[in-house]
């Protein structure tokens, strides 16, 4: 940015709205469209009536003769307004210029939506007499009519105030708003009107309207903070963040998309699609679903996602080359997915990179398949998908090898049992995206593998899908053959939609809940597996060598049909057992050697996933929720009681 960063000044409204209309002042094309209320429009005219203060306004310098982002002019702007090259770009107070542009300088009706979110088509008018009385809120002289100016009651039978002509309003003394900035022929026609009738001190009574209204409109200034033009891309973004605080944030993708377009390329189009075809964003969520999903894992895959994964294979390609080229280690440019590095993406590189990208996301859902990891829901670090799509982007058929699959699987598990995507993962994706293939190719482990290790108390502390290693557990339990409790069915990607698998209670909350064991151990992740649905239900809250015996012994239904079928004791404790569940321990209801002995079992399947010893330590704090050191013990998993 230049030294002066910034300017402010006062600008009239009128020549701001003039200045918006002519096409002076545009909107940066990442805007988005005018949406203001009815409600809102009046409040805002109200105040400018009162000379009250409206907020500052924000705009960009736009630079002659370079056209960083694609702009559109105010809504309702003439005609030929998209043919000027506009001195200024407006970056906050999008919503109140058109307002008060539609509403007090065009001279056509305004479409606006109502508090119950219908869309019409309004007139704007001021009660003159009520806008002069004494005391009187504002508020109440600022209306609208429909456009046929008209209001009507009793089902449109009867008129309540007609302004359809201007000699309507003269008798009815309301002005209508699009003229207070260009009152002088509203004027002259108003007092030959009341001149013709006899009645010329209703002359007076529009001069003190002017004095004490109209004056406000063309008198009121506007504080305009206006940025220089070589402001940063992060700056623009950034303040408009600031400014917008309503409204939606506006992230890397939006201003992409105005700077791609003011080169002819349709980044929305990408994402979104267009004359009938899927955007990518479509295409994501749809793949590897199962038949009757509607989406797969991918479905909450954003547009910024798939711009890190491209903006990390362009800025690893451009180091390397510098590398390549003898450039200085200290001169050599960083792996990146900010933000930044985002804004800086160029067009050539976006297209380089794009289909790569989108087969790298794709692949990764089988990865994530094969891994057992079937939903949206179950899909332990979201912000890992972009590591892993630009992983498998760059190494192609490479990464097909099972030796390949298996060092990627365990650099994924050490992530979740690291628990290392949960905050600030962007020096995590530069590192990954360097790392691994370099391993996979024979190099030094990635920091990821080295990093994520699992503590052994966390086990304790895990009781809802918020903790990214809850999810994993469930899924290594599925992956490494968990086998139904009813059906000795393994939990394949049918199997596991068409049963309706999800994760349940081994001992059941209502018969812990009777026996007075806490909540907090009870609702562990120790306690909990994968289930079908009709598997639960049989499970109901009942003591488990009660539930174990129904499903050994079967059940036919009304008409003497087999419903379950009879399970043998040895079949049945195979199951448990791929569970990382004692059978002896669940058969005899012993709730506590049955956490002691499950927590072990855990253990070493997530120790045989990332490869790490299992760290004991002091029980630690998650999800908001302190352990007490007491409770721990009562439970028998503190360190030395296994």
């Amino acid at each position: 940015m230049s030294k002066e960063a910034f300017r402010t000044n006062p600008v009239s409204l009128e020549a701001l709205l003039r200045q918006c209309g002519d096409g002076k002042i545009q909107l940066p094309d990442f805007q988005r469209s005018w949406v203001w209320a009815e409600d809102r429009i009046l409040s805002l005219i109200a105040s400018v009536s009162c000379a009250f203060p409206i907020g500052a306004l924000m705009t960009l310098e736009s630079n002659s003769g370079a056209t960083i982002f694609a702009r559109r002019p105010v809504q309702g702007a003439h005609s030929g307004a998209n043919d000027i090259s506009p001195t200024e770009l407006l970056l906050d107070g999008q919503q109140r210029m058109t307002s008060l542009y539609q509403s007090c300088m065009r001279r056509e009706v305004v479409e606006t939506i109502t508090p119950k979110n219908k869309l019409v088509r309004r007139w704007f008018y001021i009660d003159i007499m009520k806008s002069l009385a004494v005391g009187a809120d504002r508020d109440d002289a600022i209306f609208t009519v429909p456009e046929d100016r008209r209001i009507k009651t009793n089902f449109d039978k009867d008129i309540l105030l007609d302004l359809a002509e201007s000699v309507r309003e003269y008798e009815q003394l309301m002005f209508p708003l699009n003229r207070v900035f260009d009152w002088d022929e509203w004027q002259e026609s108003f007092g030959d009107h009341w001149i013709a009738k006899g009645d010329a001190p209703k002359r007076d009574v529009f001069k003190r309207f002017k004095n004490e209204v109209l004056n406000n409109f063309k008198s009121y200034h506007v504080p305009v903070i206006t940025l220089a033009h070589d402001t940063s891309h992060e700056a623009v973004c950034l303040v408009f963040e600031k400014v917008n605080t309503g409204g939606k944030p506006l992230d890397a993708f939006e201003l992409l998309t105005a700077m791609y377009a003011a080169r002819g390329h349709k980044l929305r189009d990408d994402w979104l699609g267009a004359d009938g075809k899927k955007g990518l964003q479509t295409r994501l969520a749809e793949f590897g679903r199962a038949a009757d999903q509607s989406v797969g894992v991918l479905a909450k895959v954003a547009s910024t996602d798939v711009l890190q994964a491209i903006a990390l294979l362009f800025t690893k390609r451009v180091r390397a080359e510098k590398e390549a080229a003898g450039v200085s280690e200290h001169d050599l440019p960083a792996v990146r997915a900010t933000r930044q590095s985002l804004l800086d993406l160029p067009l050539e590189e976006y297209l380089r990179y794009r289909d790569a990208v989108e087969n790298g996301f794709k692949r990764a859902a089988k990865f994530l398949r094969q891994q057992c990891i079937h939903r949206v829901l179950d899909l332990p670090y979201q912000t890992q998908l972009v590591s892993l799509a630009a992983i498998f982007a760059e190494m192609g058929e490479a990464a097909e090898h099972a030796g390949q699959l298996a060092k990627i699987a365990r650099w994924y598990w050490c992530g979740i049992f690291g628990e290392l995507y949960g905050g600030a993962v962007e020096s995590r994706f530069a590192k990954d995206v360097v790392e691994v293939p370099a391993w996979l190719a024979g190099g030094p482990e990635p920091t990821t593998v080295r990093d994520g290790v699992f503590r052994a108390d966390r086990l304790l502390t895990m009781r809802t899908r918020l903790s990214a290693a809850y999810k994993g557990i469930h899924a290594l339990l599925m992956r490494e053959g968990a086998q139904d409790f009813r059906t000795g069915q393994g939990y394949d990607l049918t199997v596991f939609f068409d049963e309706g698998v999800d994760i349940h209670h081994i001992f059941p909350q209502d018969w812990c809940e009777k026996r007075k064991i806490n909540e907090k151990i009870y609702d562990s992740v120790i306690n909990k597996t994968p289930l079908s649905y009709r598997t639960n239900r049989i499970i109901g809250g009942i003591a488990p060598s009660e539930y174990l015996a129904k499903l050994e012994l079967g059940k036919k239904n009304a008409k003497g049909q087999i419903e379950n079928p009879p399970i043998p004791a040895a079949m049945l404790d195979g199951y448990l057992v791929s569970h990382c569940i004692s059978p002896q321990f669940l058969r005899a209801d012993d709730f506590e050697s049955f956490m002691k002995h499950r927590r072990q079992a855990l253990l070493n399947l997530i120790s045989k996933n990332t490869g790490h010893s299992i760290v004991e330590g002091a029980p630690t704090v998650d999800e908001g929720e302190e352990v007490s050191e007491d409770i721990a013990r009562d439970s028998g998993l503190l360190v030395g009681t296994v």
